[in-house]
């Protein structure tokens, strides 16, 4: 009796520790922040008839492209959704419109098997043709959805065969989206055409452009990118500037992303509170051909238009990214504690000089790369941010000094030696 009841109180202590136990965790895992969402990765590979070349470590293209495959879906990390697309895979035939047609999705984007991808590059055999750009078209539809990165990785050992769509084109397209979409391509043949042509693919969307001769330079090289889509990173956002201050976009601390006409002026505005420094940066990249001679312009003005500070850059003969920034500190305000602190309104100008030649589309526009932070405003007035120059007013100001004393005495010494020079 005595230890039937001592079970009891012991089953029962068990229950209410059990109880207890499940009703402190509840909270806990309400109180969890939201799980980021899966990165999304699409390998799309070239399967054309040139792919049975043998000049990969002594082996044809397809063989060494398939052996990088396995040790790539070997050692996927497990939080990214893997998917591989082909193209010129399917149709051996000489008919040009079928052949440009021959792109499809050999293993969805999702949650990787890792046989059950392998099977599927096992059944790959060099094909057909080579339609870069509607298999870019259709992996950045595999990879639609959600709010993860995105990522397509390109392995080509040709040019498109496919045009008149330029897969450049296709490329900033698909860049002009906003979705946020970064594409990395690997050559495998050493070609001055095959590689402009892709490191314009990889340019277009903010990605890299490879060169890769052995086996384990591509494996080595997809792996990398695979895991660097894995990184966490700030994702921009898309916004669209307007062409004036009044109808501008609000924008807080962050970054964004918008597209420049070639010679435009956008707006945007931020709202700074006393005691706050506005620090922006913009970035404008020419990810086609342009004219010499070009410049871009980042400047702050009241809403009433009165310039409060600007920062500009320029170059030259390159197809390349040009940036500046600028800062604005508003001074703290003496007013009552009960009384919230009014925000001023600083309306952001982001304008380029631009142009191109006849034969460049000029749509979609430039990327443009927009950064905003709000930060403490210096204590002290004289700082840096208040007057463009920071400490060299102190040096304008001996030098101003140095020089007014300079020319007194050179002024004094040569009438003195005039006068001299007359008495003798």
């Amino acid at each position: 009796m005595i230890i039937r009841r001592r079970l009891t109180v012991g089953v029962g202590i068990l229950l209410a520790t059990l109880t207890a136990g499940l009703g402190s965790a509840l909270p806990a895992a309400a109180d969890e922040p939201p799980t980021q969402a899966s990165p999304k990765v699409e390998l799309v590979l070239d399967v054309s008839g040139s792919m049975r070349t043998r000049d990969i470590d002594g082996q044809s293209r397809m063989t060494a492209a398939k052996q990088a495959f396995n040790e790539v879906l070997d050692a996927v990390p497990e939080q990214v959704q893997l998917g591989i697309r082909t193209l010129g895979a399917d149709y051996p035939g000489d008919d040009r419109k079928v052949g440009c047609k021959d792109t499809k999705q050999l293993y969805p984007v999702g949650p990787l098997d890792r046989t059950e991808a392998k099977t599927a590059v096992a059944t790959l055999a060099p094909t057909g043709w080579t339609p870069i750009g509607p298999a870019l078209l259709g992996a950045a539809d595999d990879l639609e959805g959600g709010d993860s990165t995105r990522r397509i990785v390109l392995i080509s050992d040709g040019e498109d065969t496919c045009g008149p769509l330029d897969p450049c084109e296709v490329a900033r397209d698909i860049a002009a989206r906003g979705i946020h979409l970064v594409i990395d391509t690997l050559g495998l043949v050493p070609n001055a055409k095959i590689r402009q042509q892709l490191t314009c693919i990889a340019e277009a969307t903010g990605g890299t452009y490879t060169a890769v001769q052995h086996t384990d330079e591509l494996s080595g090289r997809v792996k990398q990118l695979v895991d660097r889509a894995a990184e966490p990173v700030v994702t921009p956002v898309a916004t669209k500037g307007a062409d004036n201050c009044t109808n501008a976009p609000q924008l807080k601390p962050g970054l964004y992303t918008d597209r420049e006409k070639f010679a435009e002026h956008r707006w945007y505005r931020v709202d700074v509170l006393p005691g706050q420094e506005l620090r922006a940066s913009v970035s404008v990249f020419a990810d086609r051909a342009v004219n010499n001679d070009y410049g871009m312009l980042l400047r702050a003005e009241t809403v009433h238009g009165r310039e409060i500070v600007r920062g500009a850059e320029s170059g030259t003969g390159r197809t390349d990214a040009i940036s500046s920034g600028l800062r604005y500190p508003k001074p703290e305000q003496d007013t009552d504690d009960d009384v919230e602190p009014a925000a001023e309104t600083v309306c952001l100008q982001v304008s380029n000089s631009f142009s191109a030649p006849a034969s460049v589309k000029t749509s979609p526009g430039m990327p443009v790369e927009l950064t905003i932070d709000l930060v403490d405003a210096p204590d002290a007035a004289a700082d840096a941010a208040a007057f463009g120059l920071g400490r060299g007013w102190w040096l304008l100001g001996v030098l101003v000094l140095t020089g007014l004393i300079a020319g007194l005495l050179t002024g004094w010494i040569s009438r003195w030696r005039f006068a001299v020079w007359r008495t003798h």
